[in-house]
């Protein structure tokens, strides 16, 4: 059995949890993107349901422009919310309970991020991998997945506006890549026309990254 497997089936005491960062005040597009609505559907409430759909347990929303309530999942208050995405990702790493093992970080603004990417950093974890990268082209993109070992080293790179992505380049012999181009796609929603165009896609199952079988 896998320690993935093990995990989920409650026959070890470590779990992988996932952590959405939800903080941003989106100053672009006037409000908050946790806050938006794609497809009927807040993009926090999207996020938290992808990390769960695909087996993260628990999940935690690092919150900090503006004051969610979101069911299924822990809210982390960042206070340093506008000093970028570093401040949180550290505030979501410190949050971690100790039976933590790793985590998956994805980031709430990217709604065609799917559970199944996630659920491929999670079998790579399963076979060994203690840091994983979904890529898109051959692009270092998100979600990311970070074993414990490693959030000290996170959290040292985490600055201003860049979240795990130094730590995936300083560290690249440690981490695996995971192509995802067939099941999900990064593009992020940081203006009116980036919302429009992917509300379009989810709207439009026929545009949406394919799901497997």
């Amino acid at each position: 059995m896998t320690t993935r497997e093990q995990s989920m089936n409650g026959t070890d005491d470590t779990s992988i949890a996932g952590l959405l960062l939800a903080a941003g005040e989106g100053s672009r597009l006037g409000r908050p993107k946790a806050l938006i609505e794609v497809a009927g559907e807040r993009l926090v409430d999207r996020g938290v349901r992808l990390l769960r759909e695909a087996g993260c347990a628990p999940v935690y929303v690092v919150t900090g422009a503006a004051e969610v309530e979101v069911e299924h999942a822990t809210p982390v208050h960042n206070p340093d919310w506008d000093s970028g995405m570093g401040s949180s990702l550290r505030t979501g790493l410190d949050a971690m309970p100790e039976e933590v093992d790793a985590v998956v970080v994805a980031l709430a603004d990217q709604p065609l991020v799917t559970s199944a990417a996630v659920r491929r950093l999670l079998d790579a974890y399963g076979d060994g991998a203690r840091a994983a990268v979904a890529t898109y082209s051959g692009n270092l993109r998100n979600p990311v997945l970070l074993g414990r070992e490693h959030w000290p080293s996170v959290h040292a790179l985490a600055e201003g506006d860049v979240g795990a992505r130094p730590f995936l380049r300083a560290y690249s012999h440690l981490v695996t890549t995971v192509p995802c181009d067939d099941v999900a796609s990064p593009d992020d929603i940081d203006t009116p026309e980036d919302l429009a165009r992917l509300s379009h896609s989810l709207d439009a199952p026929h545009a949406a990254p394919p799901q497997p079988g």
